[in-house]
C-alpha cells in the first residue's frame, strides 16, 4: 500500500538528510496522530509541495504530533512540458470537481477563467474565498494522489489576459464541440506550457474562440460526446498524459 503523504512548510524539510529527526505538528500532525491514528513503526512521506519528498519512520506519537526519523530524501524534477488547465467558472461544485480530478491526473497549474457565459462571478472577497477553496482542493487532491508538487492556482483571468497567456505558451488547445480536429494524436512540445481551455456550461462564444485562436490556440474535440465542464478538462489531461507522461 502506498505510504500516506503529508504536506509541510518547505522550511521544515529544506535541509534534512537521512538520520535527521523531524516533528510533524500543526494541522497535518493532528490529522496524522488523531484521525489517521498512525503509530510508532509505521512509515510516512512528507512533501514540501515543490518537489521534495522525504520518507520517514515514526519514532514517537503525541496527541497532535509525530516524531519522525528521516530514512530517504528525493527530489521530483519539474515536469516538462507543463500542463496548464484553464477552467471557466461553473455553478455548483463543477469547477471544484474539475480542479480536483485534474490534480489527480497530473495538472501543473489551474487557471480560473471569467468567460463571457459564466453564470458565476468571482468578485471581491467572494472571489478570493472561491480561489482559496480551489487551493484547498488542489492540496487535498495532491495528498490523495501522493504528489510531491502541488499545482499552482493562478489568479483569475479574463479572455484578454488569457489570450496573452496563450501567446506565451508552447501549445494551447481550446476544447470545442464543433471543432473538426481531435486532441488525440497531437505531438506535444518538449518544453514550455501546454494550455488546455475549458469553457463554461453555456459554451465558449464565437468571439472568444476567434480571440484565442488569433493568439495561437487550436480548437479541438475529445470525441463525439459532449462532456460537462467538470469532466472535459480531466479527460483532455488524460489524453495528453497518454501520449507523453504515461508512456
Amino acid at each position: 500500500m502506498t505510504l500516506p503523504l503529508f504536506l509541510v512548510p518547505p522550511a521544515l524539510v529544506a535541509d534534512v538528510t537521512v538520520g535527521d529527526l523531524v516533528g510533524l505538528d500543526g494541522a497535518e500532525g493532528r490529522h496524522a496522530a488523531t484521525v489517521r491514528r498512525i503509530g510508532v513503526g509505521q512509515r510516512v512521506m512528507l512533501a514540501d509541495g515543490e518537489g521534495l519528498r522525504v520518507t520517514c519512520d515514526v519514532v514517537g506519537v503525541h496527541p497532535a504530533q509525530l516524531d519522525l526519523a528521516v530514512v530517504g530524501v528525493d527530489h521530483e524534477p519539474p515536469p516538462q512540458p507543463r500542463f496548464v488547465l484553464v477552467q471557466a467558472l461553473a455553478k455548483g461544485d463543477r469547477d471544484d470537481q474539475a480542479v480536483e480530478s485534474a490534480t489527480e491526473l497530473g495538472v501543473d497549474e489551474v487557471v480560473p477563467w471569467q468567460a463571457a457565459r459564466c453564470i458565476v462571478q468571482w468578485r471581491g472577497e467572494r472571489g478570493e474565498k472561491a480561489r482559496r477553496k480551489w487551493e484547498t482542493t488542489v492540496a487535498a487532491a495532491s495528498k490523495q494522489s501522493r504528489r510531491a508538487r502541488v499545482p499552482v492556482v493562478a489568479e483569475l483571468v479574463t479572455t484578454r489576459t488569457l489570450a496573452e497567456r496563450i501567446e506565451a505558451a508552447a501549445a494551447a488547445y481550446v476544447l470545442h464541440e464543433d471543432a473538426t480536429m481531435a486532441l488525440a494524436g497531437h505531438a506535444l512540445p518538449e518544453h514550455g506550457d501546454v494550455v488546455v481551455v475549458v469553457g463554461p456550461e453555456g459554451g465558449i462564444t464565437p468571439e472568444e474562440v476567434a480571440q484565442l485562436e488569433a493568439a495561437g490556440a487550436i480548437a479541438v474535440r475529445l470525441g463525439r460526446s459532449v462532456l460537462r465542464s467538470s469532466s472535459a478538462g480531466p479527460a483532455a489531461l488524460a489524453v495528453l498524459s497518454a501520449t507523453s507522461r504515461w508512456r
